[in-house]
């Protein structure tokens, strides 16, 4: 393709916990699973997902586009949220689904039935998805271009075959900085070439330069929640809370650390 105009487990959790806020931690860990009020991060930025599977709305100057659909329980919360936030959703023109686990990709159908969206996922997570005719399969390095914003797509695999990470500009004013959503954090797989597989994916994701916004498909590690709060409090003049190019830095560095440690345990249990 060319550019064109859970239940968390434990090796998630443990993927996630040094990140988490005490308040966030304890709502995943109790598997509290509520819609929350749809809030503004950037001008054309929206979080409009749950306690503790997000979902984001990237408004351009040529429609909508959703980042992830939750369960598909919950899409039709994501959906309202769209309208909270004074938008329609019939102009929601792309879904992109990070991965294919039902946390993100659930509701992918009911939010193309609601807007005519179409649907794009990387080639290794379209079986997962039931109820949806494949659409547009993202290749590494393809784009999405509507209005005034590209999404630059990168296949990185590890958590699923067909993790998807995101990058785009998000606005604050006059202001633009680079937004990046690694598609795929968890560590609820197994076997050592699959664990190979994601510390390669974190490792090219590393060696990117200039990475300023962390999005992440669970609140938690970018202190979503508490950023936003941040944000209510900002006074003029004042740091964007979500600019925090050297926090994006620490994960990843945690992450490749954790998978690190699993990739000795698989080892050890399976050889190699």
């Amino acid at each position: 393709m060319k550019p064109i105009n859970l239940v968390i487990s434990l090796c998630l959790l443990l993927t996630l916990i040094p990140f988490l806020s005490p308040t966030a931690a304890g709502a995943g860990a109790q598997g509290s699973q509520q819609m929350v009020e749809p809030f503004k991060i950037f001008d054309n930025l929206y979080y409009i997902g749950m306690d503790w599977v997000s979902a984001y709305l990237v408004s351009t100057s040529d429609g909508l586009i959703m980042l992830d659909s939750l369960y598909g329980a919950f899409a039709n919360g994501a959906i309202e949220n769209v309208r909270k936030l004074g938008f329609d959703p019939a102009d929601v023109q792309y879904v992109i689904a990070t991965h294919g686990h039902g946390d993100h990709a659930g509701g992918v159908g009911t939010v193309q039935r609601a807007s005519g969206a179409r649907i794009g996922m990387a080639a290794g997570d379209w079986a997962m998805v039931g109820g949806v005719e494949e659409d547009i399969v993202i290749e590494d390095g393809d784009s999405i271009t509507l209005g005034d914003t590209t999404l630059q797509f990168y296949v990185t695999p590890g958590h699923t075959p067909g993790v998807v990470s995101i990058e785009f500009d998000v606005r604050d004013g006059d202001q633009s900085y680079k937004a990046f959503m690694f598609g795929g954090m968890g560590l609820n797989f197994s076997g050592v070439d699959r664990t190979e597989m994601y510390l390669d994916s974190v490792g090219r994701v590393r060696a990117m330069e200039g990475v300023e916004v962390n999005l992440t498909n669970h609140p938690g590690p970018a202190r979503i929640f508490e950023r936003a709060a941040q944000l209510e409090e900002r006074n003029p003049g004042d740091p964007h809370p979500f600019v925090a190019p050297d926090d994006f830095t620490e994960w990843m560095r945690q992450l490749q650390v954790n998978a690190e440690e699993k990739l000795a345990e698989e080892r050890r249990v399976g050889g190699r």
